[in-house]
């Protein structure tokens, strides 16, 4: 029985009687939010082969890292601008803070929806 045997790129031992992948799991480099998070569960349930693939290749951490850091920053704009938009200013926020606070709620809401359809479901 041979050491080790490479076959389609991947490295297998003897383990017993069989050969198995000698694979191991990457070590987290970054912390996922609640974005990658939310992505990480739509592609496992609806795209399970690229799920696998990001996995077996080693690449799922940073990819989710990737999307939920490219959400935050959209969210970020997104909020500034339809802030700015609605006329939300720190004037009322000083004159009105519970209109204030309603707006600014209203916005971070319909940016997380935006959000949501267009990067982490999709």
């Amino acid at each position: 029985m041979k050491k080790r045997i490479y076959e389609n790129g991947i490295e297998y031992v003897p383990v017993g009687d069989y050969y198995f992948p000698n694979i191991a799991p990457p070590e987290k480099k970054h912390s996922v939010g609640k974005y990658g998070m939310l992505h990480e569960e739509y592609i496992k349930q609806y795209r399970p082969t690229f799920y696998s693939r990001l996995i077996l290749t080693g690449k799922l951490n940073n990819y989710l890292y990737e999307i939920d850091k490219t959400c935050h920053e959209r969210i970020e704009h997104m909020i500034k601008d339809m802030a700015k938009y609605e006329g939300v200013t720190e004037e009322m926020k000083a004159k009105n803070q519970l209109k204030w606070v309603g707006l600014m709620n209203n916005i971070k809401a319909c940016a997380e929806e935006i959000i949501y359809s267009e990067i982490v479901y999709a």
